[in-house]
């Protein structure tokens, strides 16, 4: 059974700093690439960042460039998600999602496997 489980979300006034965790487990994850997309109360889930497992490509959202970035352990089956600067609109619920194939990309259908989400809140 996969399974992708977040952590490392919470509170944080803006202009701070979090660092989301995605522990991967069920299957090897190696060749295919994994994302994190966020979604705002009302708003519909949107892409973040990603990267390619085994090649370090990295793809990132125009409004979250120079301020995060994604990185991964091999060893461990983790994706990391280093968030600085935060505004209050990167308010989100963030999920991590692993891909089914090795392209690095935005669109949301080539993600197949989803954790349950870590909630996000930056304060003004």
């Amino acid at each position: 059974q996969v399974q992708l489980v977040e952590s490392g979300g919470g509170l944080v006034q803006a202009g701070g700093s979090l660092r989301l965790s995605c522990a991967t487990s069920g299957r090897t994850f190696s060749s295919y690439a994994m994302g994190w997309f966020r979604q705002a109360p009302g708003k519909e889930r949107e892409f973040v960042a990603a990267i390619s497992w085994s090649g370090g490509n990295t793809y990132y959202a125009d409004a979250v460039k120079g301020r995060f970035t994604i990185s991964r352990a091999i060893a461990r089956n983790t994706v990391y998600l280093q968030m600085n600067s935060l505004k209050p609109e990167d308010t989100a619920v963030y999920y991590c999602a692993a891909g089914l194939r090795a392209l690095v990309t935005m669109n949301i259908d080539e993600y197949a496997y989803w954790g349950q989400g870590t909630q996000v809140t930056v304060s003004s």
